[in-house]
């Protein structure tokens, strides 16, 4: 999961400053996310998912199919 959300942050080509700001946390608190430091809560993982456009089985590494379901697009 953590390298899964490292690699939608890259393949985007933003910063972990970017990517805190969109979804409304600290870049200290996403490089702890991101890091494992610190757990990844389901209102973040939902927010990354929706900033991504990837469904949140895809962060948490349950599919390899990164399209959100049909009845949530």
């Amino acid at each position: 999961m953590l390298k899964r959300i490292k690699d939608l942050r890259i393949d985007h080509d933003l910063t972990q400053a970017k990517v805190a700001e969109a979804i409304g946390i600290t870049q200290r608190k996403y490089s702890y996310i991101e890091t494992g430091t610190q757990n990844l809560d389901e209102t973040i993982l939902a927010a990354l998912a929706d900033f991504y456009g990837v469904s949140t089985d895809y962060i948490l590494g349950r599919t390899n199919n990164p399209a959100p379901p049909k009845d949530m697009q």
